[in-house]
């Protein structure tokens, strides 16, 4: 089959500032589509971004063979909004919705990326925010660090590259209906929104469920995480007890194996020094490279701490060819999906300001008029086989299963997903496994059945369910689907239109290939964790963000790929993996190094956009606020608030400490409601370092209906997140299905959708095939 690029005829016009929407728009660029920047004369903002080097690093990276248009007022931007599929902005520069859809055709998909979304308290009483004020509002900051410790940042922004990976897999499954129904939607993402979904919202979801009970509050850092070796630093991960069984082992500290306190999470943190000492005193006299091969060695996910520099030379990297050069010669990474029957497009140049000025002629599109479905969800027609566990597949089809696809999650008898058993209730507790926060919150919309996929019988009903479906997604090492018998080949004998996408940690080939990890192992290999932290301490993770980036990068390559199989009816493989979904959203570090020379690093809570900026202590028990001043007024009434007037442009710039010095003193003396209505009085940027449980009571996601209700037969009713946009004019309902309990739907889908008769039923269940617990619990 010859490879196609998915969106090689659609019309994306891009209308921003910023990386949300620009990132949005390079992954419809990566995928073939015509994207147009329409830019004010000053041009998008990141045009002049620079980490002290000269500017265009990171805006060559986004900006990659798109076109740019210069809007002077004249009539070529009202023309290109008639002829758009996508339009994306985020509605600065004096774009609104209703100026724009007063152009736009009427199967348009317009895709709106702001901070707060377009309604709702926030939005009205005109909170300013960047992303670091995001990130204390949606609970980030607050749960990173030690207690005793500055709460910070995750660095990299990570949420506006999250944001527009949001709004990429929304509108690329909604265009694609739109182009069938002829009905298009204006759909408005909430960065705040999908911040909290992916760098807040699991404390928050375990407090929903657990209240008093959630092990996921309080401000920490993992143990073990990242510690120094004989030359360098390296990053472990022990989600699971026998993970930190075996670091335990691998450190040579067997001894401990039966300490109760060491072998919880809690337990650690009370004894940190100790632990910490005995970690380092073995990691020190070991160089990185042995570490990370003893740890293989152990399946304890494992990594090398990456820096700018590291990141171009690691074996695994280069073997994959996971960078390329792009037009102007900068390194850079690779689009995150592969196939053989989906063309991507290679890196070119970033168009200068109005270098396509009267070139773009988009006709306006004739679509059809009342089509089948057209008040359907986008993927109402699409039935997914869900092998995926954890928080990163299950993400994606979370995404898909809300969009309207039927999403059929098969768990494995002796091995249910993994998130059933983390962080809920004790085994003491009946049906302990169904109580599990992340896996109540990325498993809505799917219909739940038990397989033992080891068994012969067990595989027979996978190729049923695989015959029956459009998508089938797993997220296993490599090696697993083939030992099941479930390889590409067999899925493609089972059902020629399947598509199957695979997420593995770090893709189908390569010296890592089998190597276990989880989104921290990712943080730690792709230099999000370099980024973060204070200036002078050690680099820290973000803390789980890779799993959603993941996920969303698979959802969308899914439907890029149904795209492809709308045009030749015949299914194909897809590789999606989640070190490269990383490497994309965290690019701006190599892209930096390749393009300037200059190796970027951790500045604690200081950034790009705000100066100052920070997180400083009020009055109250661990009470923090953050600020950010985005512009002169800022600056101009945060120096009235500290009773220096005189402050001049070259003191912001060249005293950060004592301009620290001085906000502090403000602040300690003042509780953090009224530092924050003092500092947004006069302009500046401020939000309450918010803890994530408090997000529960947040107005602004009340009103807009971001929390959905969920009445679970096991966990009682609790308060769930549901997707950060929604489709205006449409009630905002994303939840029509509750997590599903273990097994729930197997005689359901087993009869309904494959036909089997009770007396199948009855002999799969005697022999171990189907269940309705987990194996022995």
């Amino acid at each position: 089959m010859a490879a196609r690029a998915p969106f090689a005829d659609w019309r994306v016009l891009e209308l921003s500032n910023g990386i949300a929407v620009s990132y949005c728009g390079k992954m419809f660029a990566d995928a073939g589509a015509d994207v147009v920047k329409v830019e004010s004369e000053q041009g998008d903002s990141v045009r002049a971004r620079s980490a002290g080097g000269p500017p265009g690093a990171l805006f060559d990276y986004l900006a990659a063979g798109k076109r740019s248009v210069a809007d002077d007022g004249r009539s070529e931007a009202a023309a290109l909004l008639a002829g758009a599929d996508i339009v994306l902005t985020d509605l600065t520069d004096g774009w609104t919705l209703d100026r724009i859809t007063a152009h736009t055709g009427p199967a348009a998909v317009v895709v709106a990326v702001t901070p707060f979304g377009t309604t709702g308290p926030y939005v009205d009483d005109r909170v300013a925010a960047n992303e670091f004020i995001l990130q204390a509002l949606c609970g980030s900051t607050a749960g990173r660090g030690w207690p005793e410790d500055e709460p910070v940042q995750a660095g990299g922004q990570l949420g506006e590259w999250l944001a527009g990976t949001f709004a990429a897999a929304v509108a690329a499954a909604t265009a694609r209906h739109a182009a069938r129904s002829g009905r298009g939607e204006i759909i408005d993402v909430s960065t705040y929104e999908a911040m909290v979904i992916a760098m807040g919202g699991l404390s928050a979801m375990s407090a929903s469920v657990l209240g008093a009970d959630s092990l996921l509050g309080q401000r920490s850092l993992e143990l073990p995480s990242i510690v120094p070796t004989a030359d360098g630093l390296v990053g472990f991960c022990t989600i699971t007890a026998q993970q930190f069984q075996d670091f335990l082992v691998l450190i040579d500290r067997a001894d401990l194996l039966d300490d109760a306190d060491l072998a919880s999470f809690d337990g650690r943190v009370a004894r940190r020094d100790e632990f910490l000492d005995m970690v380092t005193q073995w990691t020190q006299s070991r160089t990185t490279q042995e570490i990370v091969d003893l740890a293989v060695a152990f399946r304890i996910p494992v990594a090398p701490i990456a820096t700018p520099e590291m990141l171009p030379e690691i074996d695994h990297f280069v073997e994959r060819g996971v960078f390329v050069r792009s037009g102007a010669g900068v390194l850079q990474p690779r689009v995150p999906y592969r196939s053989e029957a989906v063309a991507t497009k290679p890196p070119g140049r970033a168009p200068r300001l109005g270098a396509d000025d009267g070139k773009v002629h988009w006709p306006p599109r004739s679509h059809p008029v009342g089509g089948s479905g057209n008040d359907a969800l986008p993927l109402a027609d699409t039935r997914v086989t869900d092998f995926t566990a954890f928080w990163a597949g299950p993400v994606a089809t979370q995404l898909l299963g809300a969009l309207g696809a039927d999403v059929i999650k098969v768990e494995g008898v002796r091995r249910p997903d993994g998130m059933r058993f983390s962080a809920g209730r004790p085994p003491s507790w009946e049906q302990w496994w169904e109580w599990g926060p992340v896996f109540l919150c990325s498993n809505n919309n799917k219909r739940g059945v038990s397989v033992e996929l080891s068994t012969e019988a067990g595989r027979g009903i996978a190729l049923e369910l695989i015959a029956a479906s459009d998508l089938v997604i797993e997220n296993f090492s490599p090696r697993v689907m083939t030992n099941f018998g479930l390889s590409w080949d067999a899925v493609r004998a089972a059902n020629p239109r399947a598509i199957m996408v695979r997420m593995p940690a770090f893709g189908l080939d390569g010296p890592w290939r089998d190597r276990v990890g989880f989104a921290q192992t990712m943080e730690q290999a792709t230099g999000m964790a370099w980024m973060t932290g204070h200036a002078d301490g050690p680099p820290v993770i973000p803390r789980g963000v890779c799993d959603p980036i993941a996920g969303l990068h698979a959802a969308f390559a899914a439907v890029a790929a149904l795209v492809v199989r709308d045009r030749d009816g015949t299914g194909m493989h897809v590789e999606s993996t989640m070190v490269e979904a990383a490497l994309n959203v965290a690019a701006e570090m190599l892209v930096e190094y390749s393009h300037n020379g200059i190796a970027m690093r951790r500045n604690g809570n200081r950034g790009p956009e705000a100066n100052p900026q920070g997180v400083y202590r009020c009055r109250g028990d661990d009470d923090w606020v953050a600020l950010a001043a985005m512009d002169d007024a800022a600056r101009a009434g945060l120096a009235g608030l500290l009773g220096r007037p005189d402050l001049a442009a070259n003191d912001w710039r060249e005293q950060p400490d004592a301009i620290d010095k001085l906000i502090s003193d403000w602040t300690v003396r003042r509780p953090p409601g009224e530092a924050v209505d003092t500092l947004r009085a006069a302009g500046v940027a401020a939000a309450r370092v918010t803890p994530a449980p408090e997000l529960l009571r947040d107005p602004h996601l009340h009103a807009r209906g971001f929390w959905e209700s969920v009445d679970h037969p096991v966990a009682g009713s609790f308060l769930c997140t549901g997707m950060p946009f929604a489709f205006l004019g449409k009630p905002r309902r994303w939840i029509r299905r509750v997590p599903p309990l273990y097994g729930q739907h197997t005689s359901e889908v087993l009869t309904g959708l494959l036909g089997r008769n009770p007396k199948d039923l009855s002999e799969l269940r005697q022999s171990g095939t189907i269940a309705a617990r987990p194996a022995g619990l």
